[in-house]
């Protein structure tokens, strides 16, 4: 958008702003290092929609992935750097008017930053409605529903660079995707325990290859399927929390 396109919109009553924080980092042998990244800016878009009235600020693209810097190509940036970011993008939203920012983590290790930080958030600015999605479990079960009531593979969800994953590479960016190098990772049990292990000791620790799950048997029509009830979630999230603030 253009600056004055944005000011219309802000009288027009659009006050409201989403935006993701993803990251860059490995996504196992067979997708690109911008997965959580791309995923994000779509979910962004697809939860505003859902929302009305509702504008999209840049995705964050690096985010907290230190336990993924064994795998040559990932970046990433302190916690702390991540919260100053979000302070500073609500700041700047808060100068022009918006009266509620919605923030969508896209990246696991980014989940529990944003849940610290709102609180912080709405104390530095009063006026505005800040509130960040942090189900992460939630989301997990949605990959895992869907994935099941579409090809009958829930079993092959596991969180990271799985069926799941790959099959909304496959409807963003399919030019980005390698099919044929997809595998089978990690496939115990992802517990809190065992996500608060792989964060601590590295990914690499729980997975050499990068995968959690299984990547074979994605498409891209289940990709699709993905976003819209992902973005149906995230977006049924928001309104309560909304609700809850009234």
């Amino acid at each position: 958008m253009r600056w004055p396109e944005v000011r219309q919109r802000l009288d027009q009553g659009f006050r409201t702003v989403v935006f993701a924080c993803g990251a860059v980092e490995q996504h196992g042998p067979h997708l690109p290092l911008l997965v959580d990244a791309e995923h994000g800016t779509r979910l962004a878009r697809e939860v505003a929609v859902r929302l009305g009235r509702t504008l999209v600020a840049p995705t964050i693209r690096v985010g907290c992935s230190d336990h993924h810097l064994a795998f040559p190509g990932s970046l990433s940036i302190r916690s702390s750097t991540l919260s100053a970011l979000l302070h500073d993008y609500c700041a700047s939203l808060a100068h022009h008017g918006f009266e509620r920012v919605c923030i969508i983590p896209s990246h696991g290790g980014n989940f529990r930053i944003v849940e610290s930080a709102v609180p912080a958030l709405r104390e530095a600015f009063p006026d505005v409605r800040v509130d960040g999605f942090t189900d992460l479990m939630g989301l997990m079960r949605v990959w895992t529903d869907v994935t099941e009531r579409h090809t009958g593979l829930g079993e092959r969800v596991g969180g990271h660079a799985d069926i799941a994953e790959t099959a909304i590479l496959l409807a963003l960016h399919p030019d980005l995707v390698r099919p044929d190098l997809a595998e089978a990772g990690y496939q115990g049990e992802l517990s809190r325990e065992a996500f608060d292990r792989m964060i601590r000791d590295g990914f690499d620790t729980v997975s050499p290859n990068g995968i959690l799950g299984d990547a074979r048997g994605a498409t891209a029509a289940l990709g699709e399927a993905l976003i819209d009830a992902l973005a149906d979630f995230i977006a049924d999230g928001f309104g309560a929390a909304a609700s809850e603030a009234a």
